[in-house]
């Protein structure tokens, strides 16, 4: 993977993509309902945002059915990896960090019911 310090940095200086990247890094794998519903954004705003991730080579997709989930890449360079999870670690109990979780938590018929439908 050819990721280089400056595109890293570049894709995460936006302040949705960064949140967008710390609930991946948190939950694993997020469906692009359950980012909206979280960050309460449009999924047309959401979807371009997630765009830019995966042309970056940080995000990674899967579709099943009519739902598009999103992963971070396994296959980063683990300074990448390092980076992101200690940017998770330094900030999942401030905010948005922390509202985005709890919003996340609490949202109502996430996938595998019909949220997305």
């Amino acid at each position: 993977m050819n990721l280089d310090a400056d595109t890293l940095f570049r894709l995460l200086g936006d302040l949705t993509r960064l949140r967008v990247v710390m609930l991946l890094q948190q939950a694993g794998e997020l469906c692009v309902c359950e980012l909206t519903h979280t960050l309460d954004l449009s999924q047309p705003k959401i979807s371009r945002h997630l765009a830019h991730l995966r042309e970056g080579g940080l995000l990674l997709t899967r579709r099943d059915g009519l739902w598009m989930y999103y992963r971070i890449n396994p296959d980063l360079p683990g300074w990448a990896q390092d980076i992101l999870q200690a940017t998770l670690a330094g900030n999942a109990a401030s905010d948005p960090f922390q509202d985005d979780q709890r919003a996340l938590a609490d949202m109502p018929n996430r996938p595998g019911a019909a949220c997305c439908a």
